[in-house]
């Protein structure tokens, strides 16, 4: 163990201390920790991505744990509110929730790892009074200014208490993502026993494997991503804390996640039969099996030499080539791809906090939307590719110029 980093010995979800190693990428940065010109001389440091079986409980997670002050509190650069699909989900899912579980008049919600709001701003308009927890002091300002009241800190057990004498229990506690960036879980639930009201709700949203796996979504791993979760080992954590898993949904963001329902033991709501289906599919599938996850490996091994063979026939015919996206997960990609800034001139990102600066490591250029239409690269490569057809969409004018778009996953394919 030392400053930035410490290796994992036993499970998160179960504790179990027999835990293997079934997959390794490529070492990389952090992948939100984007550089200035002035910091390109500097040596950045790389950490393991290295995935671990359980064999007692098959929950997969990463074997090494970078300090999250490294990872959210140096100048963390992700806003939900820069990609429109996000903020359309956010404002479908604060209406879904409400009629699927009726909450009261007034009711108090809390959302961890709030980011800038925007999920708590759709439930502010229905009336609903809401407070966010954050880490990202940058991020957590930008809330405040947008109107939702935003804690500064990374939530726990501590934070919850402090929570529950100045606001008061909660109905509904959300977190989208932030549930599988986070170590010590145990912490987390006992923070969440002591906020939630006896017939309150916790719903979580995180990536779910089971489509990870089989759409070889390797580059969704990477050091925010400490689990990759299923709903079989989720349950075996749940009860463990006196809660049960009521309902799960499967969803779209982040190329597929799941949507878990999760009340206090004997609550209001009956179990939807969607929690079984989930676990005998995760079964069938062979997910409980570390097997699996060693031909997962030989899978994303073919990936790479087919988008490596598309990009240098490519560069050989003297073609010039950008990106779309500067997602956490594209340094993963480009690391295991070997894709660096010979084979990328630059990328572009709406988000304003990655403009003009550097990727992680491969030290590849982001601008703005305007250099695409100024320099008018022959191919673009989508990064951020679970938002594919959004952004073709979007830049429909770049393709009826003669631009072509790269779609790297979950098969390279030239559209």
């Amino acid at each position: 163990m030392n400053e930035n980093y410490y290796q994992r010995k036993n499970c998160r979800i179960c504790l179990s201390s027999n835990i293997v190693k079934a997959l390794s990428l490529e070492p990389t940065p952090p992948g939100n920790n984007f550089v200035s010109r002035g910091q390109l001389n500097l040596k950045e440091k790389t950490y393991p991505l290295i995935l671990y079986f359980c064999k007692d409980c098959s929950h997969i997670q990463l074997g090494h744990v970078v300090n999250p002050s490294i990872l959210y509190q140096n100048d963390y650069s992700y806003l939900t509110s820069t990609s429109p699909v996000f903020v359309k989900h956010f404002e479908k899912y604060a209406s879904h929730v409400n009629d699927i579980i009726q909450l009261p008049d007034r009711s108090f919600i809390i959302d961890i790892g709030s980011n800038d709001g925007t999920c708590l701003s759709f439930f502010k308009k229905m009336g609903f009074n809401v407070l966010g927890v954050d880490p990202a002091e940058n991020i957590a300002n930008i809330a405040k200014k947008n109107g939702i009241n935003t804690i500064p800190e990374f939530f726990s057990s501590n934070l919850a208490r402090k929570i529950k004498n100045e606001y008061g229990l909660a109905d509904l506690i959300t977190s989208h993502n932030a549930c599988a960036h986070i170590d010590d879980l145990d912490n987390i639930l006992s923070g969440i026993d002591i906020l939630l009201k006896d017939n309150g709700v916790f719903i979580l949203e995180v990536g779910y494997f089971f489509d990870v796996f089989s759409n070889r979504w390797f580059d969704t791993i990477y050091h925010e991503h400490l689990d990759y979760h299923t709903v079989s080992p989720l349950e075996k954590l749940f009860s463990r804390f006196n809660m049960q898993i009521f309902k799960v949904e499967r969803i779209n963001p982040q190329g597929g996640s799941i949507r878990v329902f999760i009340q206090k033991q004997n609550g209001n709501h009956i179990i939807d039969k969607s929690v079984d289906k989930l676990i005998s599919l995760e079964k069938d599938k062979g997910i409980d099996k570390l097997e699996s996850l060693i031909k997962f490996e030989k899978y994303i091994k073919d990936v790479k030499q087919d988008l490596i063979n598309i990009i240098r026939r490519i560069k050989s015919n003297g073609k010039t080539i950008a990106a779309f996206g500067a997602p956490t997960k594209a340094t993963t990609l480009c690391y295991y791809f070997e894709i660096n800034k010979e084979d990328i001139d630059f990328i572009i990102d709406d988000n304003k906090l990655k403009q003009n600066l550097f990727t992680p490591g491969k030290h590849i250029p982001v601008f703005s939307q305007e250099k695409l239409y100024e320099q008018h690269p022959d191919y673009l490569l989508i990064l951020a590719w679970n938002f594919a057809e959004s952004i073709m969409k979007k830049h429909r004018a770049y393709k009826d110029k003669g631009g072509k778009f790269i779609i790297p996953m979950p098969t390279p394919i030239i559209i």
